[in-house]
């Protein structure tokens, strides 16, 4: 199970842009000198009362901070994009990265956020699995000749291809039966949200694997989790310096409609994150995030991408929970995978 880090791009809108993207650098940095495997970013946009720094344009920054590092999308939102441009600049990113580019996509389901590209929010689903089709022969092939339901071309050949001799895995993000199914027969892989519990996510497993059985296709190698983590020499810590940013980035999502959720606004924040990290996150010391991740490589997760701060969090804190987990919590969860725990 490879050790990777979700990086925040989500900032207060009253929080200098420019300071948190050099704070961004300087995790980055952290990250690759501790020995973890990969950065990852994700997107949104007109997240009101914050500002997010554009996915794809970010990651490719950062890369220069992360060389022999993977670096991948956890998720990029397809359907709101042109898949040929999509293709054109993963495959740099796949080159400028060594071919360790991992392409995460996603439907999406804020409306405003299809509003702004222009987007029939009702248009998702056909427009992923034909941008994935799209992609997938872009990358692979020349002189592609493309007329389906979204987008029509003749002839096109897109350089520099990617770097992987295949081509960069495709994961897709799903929490519903019928988009598990469907990441399971059209995409490499799956992308688990952070929001399921650890039974949730075998069952879903299940199907995943049923789904690529039946399909004729090979067991998938890419079962990526988001998956949220805070670590501090002690759990009373690691609560009280997380749970103001992640409750509040979790109040975001229940507006925003994502499903899966509930928050006991009575309790204290710390006690509320507590009940909410239960079978789902990693917050406590680094025994009790050593034993987390362990959960997660048990019900088969291959690469666990672990998003140490949101929105508004201290810098200090950030780069604290980090060093942790860089050198307590790797050094162990390796050995125990490598030992067959």
């Amino acid at each position: 199970m490879k050790l990777g880090v979700h990086l925040n791009a989500q900032h207060p809108q009253g929080d200098n842009p420019g300071r948190r993207f050099t704070e961004t650098v300087e995790q980055v940095r952290l990250i690759r000198l501790l020995g973890f495997d990969s950065i990852w970013g994700g997107e949104h946009h007109i997240t009101d009362g914050y500002h997010y720094f554009p996915l794809l344009p970010f990651l490719q920054r950062l890369s220069a901070n992360a060389e022999g590092m993977e670096v991948g999308t956890n998720i990029a939102l397809l359907p709101m994009h042109n898949p040929m441009e999509i293709a054109e600049v993963s495959a740099f990113l796949d080159v400028i990265t060594g071919g360790k580019f991992q392409l995460g996509v996603g439907l999406g389901y804020r409306p405003e956020e299809f509003d702004m590209f222009g987007v029939p929010i009702k248009q998702r689903v056909s427009r992923m699995v034909e941008g994935i089709e799209i992609i997938r022969r872009l990358w692979t092939e020349d002189n592609v000749t493309h007329h389906g339901r979204h987008w029509h071309f003749e002839n096109m050949t897109i350089r520099p291809q990617p770097a992987q001799e295949a081509h960069p895995p495709i994961i897709i993000a799903a929490q519903v039966d019928a988009a598990v199914e469907r990441a399971a027969k059209i995409a490499d892989g799956w992308a688990i949200v952070p929001t399921p519990r650890v039974d949730e996510i075998s069952d879903h497993a299940e199907k995943f694997n049923a789904s690529r059985a039946a399909a004729g296709l090979p067991p998938s190698k890419h079962f990526v989790r988001l998956f949220e983590v805070a670590c501090a020499r002690d759990e009373e810590t690691a609560l009280k310096r997380t749970a103001p940013y992640l409750l509040e980035k979790y109040a975001a999502y229940m507006s925003w409609g994502l499903p899966g959720l509930k928050l006991d606004k009575g309790d204290a924040p710390e006690v509320q994150l507590k009940e909410l990290a239960k079978n789902r996150f990693g917050v406590g010391t680094p025994d009790q995030v050593i034993e987390a991740l362990m959960a997660q490589h048990r019900i088969g997760i291959t690469h666990v991408t672990m998003r140490a701060s949101w929105p508004g969090m201290n810098q200090a804190d950030i780069l604290a929970s980090l060093e942790l987990i860089g050198t307590e919590v790797l050094p162990e969860v390796r050995r125990r995978i490598a030992a067959g725990e």
